[in-house]
This record gives structure tokens, sequence and C-alpha cells, in this order.
């Protein structure tokens, strides 16, 4: 999807396949077989058509079958001119299409058949041989790897870009603190830098993940025909050299019905939108007045039709709304592939819908995400170093302050846990406490307790590996850095 388009793709519906259908004339005869004496019904002919959404495909297709075309002059099954014609009038076809002069209609039934009939108005009889040792299966399997296989790229590329986004914004913000939950309860603070880089980590996996489906989805299954090969000398390591597959399906029933690698793609894309929509829930929660954390700025938030003082949160929860909608799209594979029996059935022309538009969601949720991040919204620092003092987030290290000068640490637990209900009953934090009721708590306490409850104190002190401490802050970015320029 061009970079320009995926911001309005946000506000676009999911493409409606049970569209008006249109007049075809039940007197025009599909050319695919002689078998059938009449037309089908045309509202048979529109419910059958899948040309109004593969059409999507239809560079993948011409690229593939240019493959097809010289591996079979290559072979020999053609000769060595038909193949530059086939080439040759196949290129022609893309350059129409993308001036705009090749759109076919609903007769065309879909995007190989559109193909084929336009090659043989250009190249004349010849063009029928293109489909030589191929069938619509196994066509369709390979278009669509060459499709995800890029599609997966242009992903990854706007996951780094997104990570890179997060490492800029954290390094402006190792010292800043912001208040950590659990069970969305303040429970200790943390580097907002830290709190960020869980983001980055979880977009690392994403896109590690893409690049072990990517292996899968390179594998081609162009020359497994129908179902169960051919009888024509092809090569078909030829082609999958010529497209730059991996490595070909070892059996051909398999090649022409599995469709593993579109769930496997699905299930990936729908935890780069767990992640991206978790990130939008706290960015929504942190806009809120009651936390007050950022300020959206007004290229990235809407107002009211009614109530001139909001300013709303459009892109997280837009973003998280469409997550879901990927959800969907993996739900609707799974239920398609479960009872299908080998090998290619009509019900796998399911399969593209949900995929483009899954495709088209994630990159754009991803754009739109990295926009708001950069340009989007601020973080209110002072606002967010205050909350840090609010509340009783640093009991954890009054209970290690008294461990490490040898009270059991069970002990030391439940002497804070008292500390606490008390303080509570007086209106206090822990800051708040003197010095004489630390000590009346246990005489360990000393004048130090004060700097070692202290907000940025708690934080840096937490210096294990992969800690919060600043020191490892600072050194995960470093790594972050080294890791998302290789």
């Amino acid at each position: 999807m061009p970079k320009d388009e995926r911001i309005n793709f946000l506000l676009s519906p999911i493409p409606n396949s049970q569209s008006p259908i249109p007049n075809i004339s039940m007197t025009e005869k599909q050319t695919w077989s002689q078998r059938f004496e009449s037309a089908l019904h045309p509202a048979i002919a529109s419910f059958n058509a899948s040309i109004s959404f593969d059409i999507e495909l239809i560079e993948y297709d011409l690229t593939g079958s240019q493959a097809h075309a010289q591996m079979l002059a290559q072979t020999g099954i053609i000769s060595p001119a038909e193949g530059e014609e086939l080439v040759a009038g196949l290129e022609q076809i893309r350059q129409e299409y993308r001036q705009g002069q090749f759109q076919p209609g609903i007769d065309a039934e879909d995007v190989h058949f559109a193909v084929e009939r336009r090659l043989t108005e250009i190249v004349g009889d010849v063009g029928k041989k293109l489909h030589t040792a191929r069938s619509r299966n196994d066509q369709v399997g390979t278009d669509t790897r060459l499709y995800l296989r890029e599609q997966i790229q242009q992903i990854k590329q706007l996951l780094r870009e997104f990570q890179g986004v997060l490492l800029d914004i954290a390094q402006q913000n190792v010292e800043t603190l912001i208040p950590g939950y659990t069970h969305l309860q303040r429970a200790q603070p943390l580097s907002l830098a830290h709190h960020l880089l869980a983001y980055f980590q979880m977009a690392q996996r994403d896109w590690e993940r893409l690049g072990d489906v990517a292996r899968r989805v390179n594998i081609s299954p162009l020359g497994c025909g129908a179902l169960a090969g051919t009888t024509f000398p092809i090569d078909r390591h030829y082609t999958a050299k010529l497209l730059h597959f991996d490595d070909i399906y070892a059996n051909s029933l398999d090649g022409v019905s599995d469709r593993d690698f579109a769930v496997e793609f699905l299930c990936a894309a729908s935890l780069i939108m767990v992640h991206l929509s978790r990130l939008s829930e706290e960015i929504i929660l942190w806009s809120s007045e009651e936390f007050r954390f950022v300020t959206l700025k007004d290229s990235c938030a809407t107002g009211s039709s009614i109530m001139p003082q909001k300013k709303n949160p459009d892109v997280p929860e837009l973003v998280r709304g469409k997550t879901g909608r990927v959800f969907g799209h993996l739900q609707a594979m799974l239920v398609i592939m479960k009872g299908l029996p080998l090998a290619y059935n009509k019900d796998l022309q399911e399969d593209k819908e949900g995929l483009f538009d899954s495709v088209k969601t994630v990159q754009a949720c991803l754009e739109a995400m990295t926009i708001l991040l950069r340009e989007g919204l601020e973080f209110r620092t002072h606002r967010l170093n205050e909350a840090v003092t609010e509340d009783f987030s640093n009991a954890t290290d009054v209970a290690d302050y008294l461990a490490a000068r040898g009270v059991p640490f069970r002990e030391a637990y439940n002497l804070v846990g008292k500390v606490v209900k008390t303080s509570i009953a007086a209106g206090k934090l822990l800051k708040d406490l003197t010095l004489e009721e630390w000590q009346q708590l246990h005489p360990a306490f000393q004048e130090d307790i004060y700097t070692a409850i202290s907000p940025k104190t708690v934080v840096a002190a937490r210096n294990s590996y992969g800690g919060t401490g600043f020191e490892q802050v600072n050194k995960a970015i470093l790594a972050a850095r080294i890791q998302i320029s290789e």
C-alpha cells in the first residue's frame, strides 16, 4: 500500500463484496470450458467472481506469468520467440494497468482470466499458450505468496520506523519518571524510557516473527498444477529462481491447498495489533484529565461536535478498535481452513479479502501510531515527576532498606505493611514520617531513609539487568540502536 494512502485507510470500511449485482448478459458464455452449454446466471456470475478484490494481485500475477512463460521457453515447451512475445505482452498489460487503461470488469471473473484474455488480444493465439502446464490453483497460490512477501517487508520497515521513534523519545526521557502499575494500581516508579522500551521489545518480537513467517511464505507452488502436477517437462526450480523463492513445495496437493502461511501471517499481524492496542490504551488513559500524563497536539486529535472543550484521542482509539478487525480475519481464515478436504476448494477464494485488509490495516495503524508518537503528543514531565511522589510505590524500597541491614525480608515486609496502614489512616505519605516515627517502627532506620525512598533513588537503585535503573536503561537504548541498525 502506498505510504500516502495508509492514513486515509484508517477511516475506510472493509470492502463490501456484496455490492449490487451488475447487469451481465445471461447469454455471454465463459470461454474457460466447452463443457458448459450456457452462461452463468448473472447473479451467480457476480457471486462467483473475485475480480473486484483479486485485482490487488495483478502485478504479482503478471510477474509470475512472465516467469512461467520464460520457463516454458527454456524447457522447449514453447519456442523462445513465443516466450519473448508472451513476456512482452504481459509487460504491456502492466503498463496499461499502471496508466489506468486496463480495468477489467466483472465479466473477467478473476484477475488471472482477465490477464490471459487481454494478453490474447495483444499477441494473438500465442497468448493461449501461457496457461500450458499451469492451473489457476497453483497460479493464485504463487500470486498470493509474491504479494505477501512484499507486504511483509513493508511492514517490517514500518516496525523499524516505529521502534526508532520509541527510542528517540526514550533517549530524551531516561530520568523522567512515571508511575508503574500492576492490576492498574500504583506499584513502583519507573523510568519513562524503560516503559517505552517495553514496547520496543514487543515490536522487535513482531519484526522477528514476520521474518519467520516470510521464510514459509517464500516457497513456490508454481508447477503443482491443479493438484497432481503436470505431464509437461517443466522446471519448477527455474521458475522459483526467477521469482526469488527459497524453495518449492515437495507435494503438489499440499502446494495448491496450503494456506498455513496466510494463517501465520494473520497471527503475526494480530500480535502487532495487540501491542499497538495496548500502547493505544495507555495513551488514551494518559491523555485523560484523571492522569494528565500527556498532552495531545492538534495535528493528531479531533474535537467534539457539541462539547467545545474536548480534545479526543482518535488515533489510538481507532487503532484499538481496528485490532478486532484483524482478529476477525484470523478467525475467519481458521474457520475456512478447518474442514477443507484436499486439494483446492472454492472456499479458498475467501482467503484474500481478509488478508488484504489485514495488511492494509496493520500498515496504516503502524504509520499512524508512529506519527502520533513523533508529532502528536507531548509528555508532561513535571506532572509525571510529581505523580510518583503521590503514593506508596516506594514501600518495597523501605522493606529492601531493612533487608539490607539484616532484617529478614518477610519481617521487613510485614513491618512496612503496618506503617503504610497507619500512614493512610493519618493522611500521610512515607516521605512525611519523622525520623522518630521511623525508628519507632524499627531502630535500623537512619536519616538516609529519606534519600533511599526518594523516587529517583528508588528508580536508579533497580540496576539489575533489564531493570529500570538509569544505567541499565541507557545500556538498553544503546543495544536497541545497534539492533535496529543491523
